[in-house]
């Protein structure tokens, strides 16, 4: 079978490999679509902070299943899938009470393990999850980003009188991550959703997907933006998608008393932050890091039922050979390649 491996930053050599022999708790995958993500593209870059070369790549998947191991239950050849790519430890504290998001030994596949950026992909059959089968291949690849933001979510409604029901949120950062997180603050019963970015045409895209509000903070005043669409109650619940001092210095500024910041972007340099601020406003900062099997259920339970629209999100399709020409296409393309899929 075909893999890709990528043998340095920028550069994917195509391997003829034996296609795997699975264990008796394994299901073998024939990878269908991968979603290439931010992450991936730091990988790309070499400005990953923990991965090393040679990688393959792929998190972001869904398939079919082809062979299932003998002690496997609940899984049949056929059977449309997607998988959490998280490989943990069991043992820790955070595993043994019920975090294993956050395992101390925590590997992600396609990073600190391989990933499925190959044509048969062998995984334990409990990081496997099934997609109805009217969903779509596309649609089953982005359950993981979907479940990034369902997650993040949960961390600040877990605070929240009444969750997420009639709360005003902004969002900052309209790039895959925080469009879904805009569609699923939404689809969680959000009263009003604001994203801002600095593209014109992903805000397009998300009021494409039904956010009610969109900002450019360059050309609108961001806290004049929040009294105009929300009122003097401002944002209730805060959500930093993009990883810069610029975007968390905004949220900061821009926080009412009491209200709360999950910090979802992921930070390439330390952040000044006004803690100032934090403590005067007696703000709530949460970090959120990727998710749990109840986050990717009620992603696909979303997505299923047209509550999150992920076509709108997905800009372009290259052929699994033209993995390379992917990425390079997304250096050009910069923000109109909102999320760009590989086919098998």
């Amino acid at each position: 079978m075909k893999q890709a491996l990528m043998i340095a930053p920028g550069k994917i050599e195509f391997r003829d490999v034996d296609k795997p022999t699975i264990q008796s708790d394994e299901v073998l995958i024939q990878i269908k679509r991968i979603g290439i993500c931010g992450s991936d593209i730091h990988v790309y870059h070499g400005m990953h902070p923990y991965t090393g070369y040679p990688v393959v790549q792929g998190h972001e998947v869904s398939g079919v299943i082809a062979q299932v191991g003998h002690s496997v239950r609940g899984f049949e050849p056929g059977d449309p899938v997607t998988i959490m790519p998280q490989i943990t430890c069991g043992s820790c504290y955070s595993c043994r009470n019920g975090n294993y998001h956050i395992c101390d030994s925590l590997k992600v596949m396609g990073f600190q393990a391989n990933g499925a950026g190959q044509e048969y992909f062998a995984v334990s059959f409990g990081n496997v999850l099934k997609i109805p089968t009217e969903m779509s291949l596309d649609q089953g690849a982005m359950v993981e980003p979907t479940a990034v933001a369902i997650h993040a979510l949960t961390r600040a409604e877990a605070g929240m009188v009444d969750g997420l029901r009639g709360k005003k949120v902004l969002v900052l950062g309209a790039g895959p991550i925080g469009n879904l997180v805009a569609q699923s603050a939404k689809a969680l019963g959000a009263g009003g959703v604001l994203i801002t970015d600095l593209s014109e045409f992903r805000l397009q895209t998300a009021e494409a997907c039904g956010i009610d509000y969109a900002v450019i903070p360059q050309q609108e005043n961001l806290e004049q933006a929040l009294l105009k669409f929300f009122g003097e109650s401002r944002a209730d619940l805060t959500l930093e998608c993009v990883g810069s001092e610029i975007t968390i210095g905004d949220a900061v500024a821009c926080a009412r008393k009491g209200s709360t910041i999950v910090i979802v972007g992921v930070f390439g340099t330390k952040p000044t932050v006004d803690l100032g601020l934090v403590q005067d406003r007696e703000l709530n900062i949460l970090g959120t890091l990727m998710y749990q099997r109840k986050d990717y259920e009620k992603a696909i339970e979303l997505i299923s039922v047209g509550k999150i629209k992920l076509d709108p999100l997905i800009t372009d399709t290259f052929p699994f050979e033209d993995f390379l020409k992917a990425y390079r296409y997304i250096e050009r393309a910069k923000d109109r390649a909102i999320k760009v899929m590989i086919a098998l």
